[in-house]
């Protein structure tokens, strides 16, 4: 009892842990509940490292965890939403170098109970696929223009046509987070929410649902969303001005400068709290600089818009095409079926040499029928990993590659054995109600490590054969008289470069000086000739 309730503390200190974090930034002094909300919401996303994960990291992660495959309405508990925000950040440190790696563990917490305490309030310990899906596409890095054409397809038809009643969804899940960071009274959902961003349009296509939410400004209820991306842009951004209210000498961030009085600007942090002073009001209209351009440059703008070489500005996004795109084909990356061609050579490759790691996992799993084609093809892929140069070794998505290959061979082991009809895909949510699925998965994790060890050894012995040693060197006195030859035989021809090139320079400078004493003696026909042969000398000692 005494360890339940010390656990039970311990989780509701980690679900508060964000949440007083957020309270100690004091973003309630911010006067504007618009940038309120990018601001906390803009804290949540870097305290939880999901700004360095972009949106094409995490859609990668979504079909990694098989969400792309799940109807939206399918509800997933929490052990599996662990499980998917661990792959997430697994895969991030992956990217990241050894200098800027996170604690994963940490972030793992931190995102799973801000999810838990924004999307399940009530505590049923589930969650839809759409709202994983609508919350980390929103919260994670990356363009806002990506963002928004992800959150379109995954609320259009065949046709490239928004259907409502999902749009509808979609903004009920994405203003759960301004809620979250106690911003519901600004911009909670509404029934009206829809209505207010599309009040006339029967058929929305992609360019008009991007044209809505990147226009200035965008709807009202979303209107955080693109300043939360302002703000990650502008963050570094350093303007040389000093503030009119608290005198900083120089600015980080935004710069907001009146209209009305005359060089009156302010740093970001004395425009949201309503500082003024002077004649200066709260009331007068304020323009919002992202950059900083010098009076020079301002004037040279000016004077090419007064020409007219101005380029005009370009569209907030490019024009797509009102038909969608037709989905890649990825059976290449991962083909479900080894070519035949590939599978006799790779049979006989194998079969003819040393026993492999591979052979040794087929050996330890013993024979199964229908399973002869994912042998051949952790066969080959291992195979062609021992042949590689070390460059493919070194790749990451070489690493990943053979992760999915062994994970859909454990999943298809699982399969013939307890001779499930459904597809593998299931299988994932029923984890941890299995055992022997689990046991079987930790014995093909075993032979992964071995076979990336044998990797490994096959790498370091190519290296130690194909690059000679400092010892070897120092035992072949004939390749170390061989090398001090060479070294003297280059010393000698640099010297006489450089003799002949000081050769070249006095013989110019002597051509040079007889031909301006020939030319005070032109109009005479007997140095003609001659003055010719020396211009002809001269030429040549050029070239």
């Amino acid at each position: 009892m005494i360890e339940e309730s010390g656990k039970r503390r311990r989780t509701m200190a980690e679900k508060r842990q964000l949440f007083m974090e957020m309270r100690a930034q004091n973003f309630d002094v911010i006067r504007l509940s618009t940038y309120r909300t990018a601001c906390k919401l803009r804290f949540v996303q870097k305290r939880c490292n999901l700004h360095l994960v972009d949106i094409w990291n995490m859609i990668e992660a979504f079909r990694d965890n098989g969400l792309n495959t799940l109807d939206h309405n399918t509800e997933i508990n929490v052990s599996r939403l662990e499980t998917i925000i661990s792959s997430i950040y697994y895969q991030l440190n992956k990217r990241l170098p050894s200098t800027h790696q996170i604690s994963v563990e940490q972030s793992i917490s931190l995102l799973l109970n801000f999810m838990i305490a924004a999307y399940d309030s009530e505590g049923h310990g589930k969650l839809t696929v759409f709202s994983i899906k609508a919350m980390l596409a929103t919260m994670c890095g990356g363009k806002i223009l990506d963002k928004l054409r992800y959150s379109f397809s995954q609320m259009s038809d065949s046709n490239g046509l928004m259907i409502f009643s999902k749009f509808d969804q979609f903004l009920r899940e994405i203003l759960k987070l301004p809620t979250a960071v106690f911003e519901g009274p600004s911009f909670g959902y509404t029934e009206n929410s829809v209505r207010a961003c599309f009040p006339q349009q029967k058929k929305v296509t992609l360019n008009m649902f991007l044209d809505t939410l990147m226009a200035d400004p965008p709807p009202q209820c979303l209107v955080w969303l693109p300043l939360m991306h302002r703000l990650a842009h502008v963050e570094n951004v350093f303007h040389p001005v000093e503030c009119s209210y608290c005198r900083c000498e120089s600015m980080m961030g935004f710069r907001y400068r009146c209209q009305q009085c005359h060089n009156y600007q302010l740093c970001q942090n004395c425009f949201w709290r309503g500082h003024a002073n002077g004649p200066h009001s709260n009331q007068h209209q304020m323009k919002e600089h992202s950059s900083w351009k010098s009076p020079a440059k301002k004037l040279s703008h000016a004077i090419s818009k007064s020409l007219g070489c101005v380029p005009t500005r370009d569209p907030p996004h490019p024009v797509y095409p009102e038909q969608p795109e037709k989905p890649l084909d990825l059976a290449h990356i991962v083909p479900s079926r080894p070519l035949a061609n590939m599978n006799d050579a790779m049979v006989s490759h194998v079969s003819s040499g040393a026993p492999t790691p591979t052979k040794r996992l087929q050996q330890s799993l013993g024979p199964s029928d229908g399973l002869s084609d994912e042998h051949v093809l952790i066969a080959a892929y291992v195979s062609q990993l021992q042949s590689s140069t070390r460059s493919v070794l070194d790749s990451p998505s070489r690493l990943d590659e053979e992760h999915r290959l062994i994970a859909r061979y454990a999943a298809r082991l699982a399969a013939e054995a307890g001779n499930v009809t459904r597809p593998p895909i299931d299988l994932g949510f029923n984890f941890d109600a299995n055992k022997q699925q689990r046991q079987l998965i930790a014995e093909l994790e075993n032979k992964n490590r071995e076979i990336l060890q044998e990797i490994q050894r096959l790498r370091l012995e190519h290296e130690q054969a194909s690059q000679p040693t400092p010892e070897k060197a120092q035992q072949n006195p004939t390749l170390l008289a061989e090398l001090r030859l060479l070294r003297q035989r280059k010393d000698e021809l640099e010297q006489r470069m450089s003799a002949l090139q000081e050769s070249r320079r006095e013989l110019m400078v002597q051509l040079e000086g007889l031909m301006k004493l020939l030319k005070h003696h032109q109009h005479t026909r007997t140095t003609k000739p001659f003055i010719k042969q020396l211009k002809t000398e001269r030429n040549y000692w050029r070239s």
